[in-house]
């Protein structure tokens, strides 16, 4: 049962400059998309993924998990609908071939068909107030008004709204172009400030580091609208719903920063308990002279005392706020 929101104790260690808001445009290779076309590909995703498909209308996308038996997040989507109606999901490039592969063993004798869309449905990243600015002055440009929301980008492309980025105390919007290239105008965003910025929404995008790690909650993916706990069965549902409604969860995701490189996989460390770790880095990447990342914690390592990846003697971690309020779970 949620009883109320956790704040977050301050903490020593290194911080962010302040700066000037990220804005630009940035290629996703490190993305891909996997389409799923036939008359039962809907109801097909209905029974592996996380998150309710067969309700995505037109103008819709959702974020979704991809789970094991266990529960744990083997692959992490964002699903909508092209103009055919065909189910086209994002994710990381890295584990995109072994989960069209597992998805494709379960498929049978449903009229479905998986493929790897990346190259037709290339990948950027817009992020910024200047940025959507820009692209609301184009002909024919309309932004999708709220998070999960899908618009057209002329001439071929589509823009999906993300999460927003939490970035010294503002708020940054971002949003994937699909198949269609941003304006050549807009400035370029580093590949490692977009992803400093996926960290500072609070979105887990599970990669090739990070597969069977996590079960949904742990990296908070049913507050940013990953789960439906109303949907029909998929993979790993009884452990999901066994964390929401009995009290087990005992881990969140967190932003953190510190002050050398971070990569998905790697520990973190509480120094009350040395030698045993604590969390892992979900997603990392570097903006303003600081690193960024979202780890995944002991609910106990987020209450107070020093925070160190790698290792109990690794680089210091000072956490931040998420930018979206992360409840406490009583038993």
């Amino acid at each position: 049962m949620i009883i109320g929101a956790m704040s977050l104790p301050s903490r020593e260690g290194p911080q962010r400059p302040a700066e000037a808001l990220p804005h630009g445009a940035v290629r996703l290779d490190d993305w891909g998309v996997i389409r799923a076309q036939g008359a039962d590909a809907g109801t097909f995703l209905q029974g592996q993924l996380t998150n309710d498909v067969v309700g995505l209308g037109p103008g819709e996308a959702r974020l979704a998990g991809y789970c094991s038996a266990k529960g744990r997040l083997l692959a992490s989507f964002v699903v909508w609908r092209d103009e055919v109606g065909d189910f086209l999901l994002a994710c990381s490039a890295d584990l995109l071939p072994q989960t069209m592969k597992r998805l494709s063993m379960f498929v049978l004798r449903a009229k479905c068909k998986l493929s790897d869309a990346s190259a037709e449905r290339p990948l950027w990243g817009v992020a910024g107030g200047a940025t959507f600015t820009a692209l609301s002055a184009r002909p024919g440009v309309t932004l999708p008004a709220r998070t999960w929301a899908v618009a057209p980008m002329p001439p071929a492309g589509t823009l999906v709204r993300l999460p927003e980025a939490r970035v010294n105390g503002s708020l940054v919007p971002r949003a994937l172009c699909v198949g269609s290239e941003p304006p050549a105008e807009l400035p370029a965003l580093d590949a490692a400030a977009w992803r400093a910025l996926e960290a500072a929404s609070g979105t887990a995008r599970i990669v090739a580091a990070t597969v069977e790690q996590f079960v949904p909650q742990m990296v908070n993916l049913e507050l940013v609208g990953g789960v439906n706990f109303q949907k029909g069965c998929y993979p790993g549902q009884e452990v999901v719903a066994r964390s929401q409604y009995r009290g087990t969860l005992k881990r969140r995701a967190f932003v953190v920063h510190g002050n050398a490189p971070l990569q998905p996989g790697q520990e973190v460390f509480h120094e009350a308990d040395p030698g045993q770790p604590a969390g892992m880095v979900v997603l990392a990447g570097a903006l303003g002279g600081a690193f960024t990342a979202l780890v995944e914690l002991k609910l106990g390592a987020s209450e107070g005392g020093a925070l160190h990846v790698g290792s109990a003697e690794g680089p210091r971690l000072t956490l931040d706020a998420l930018p979206y309020e992360l409840p406490s779970l009583a038993a």
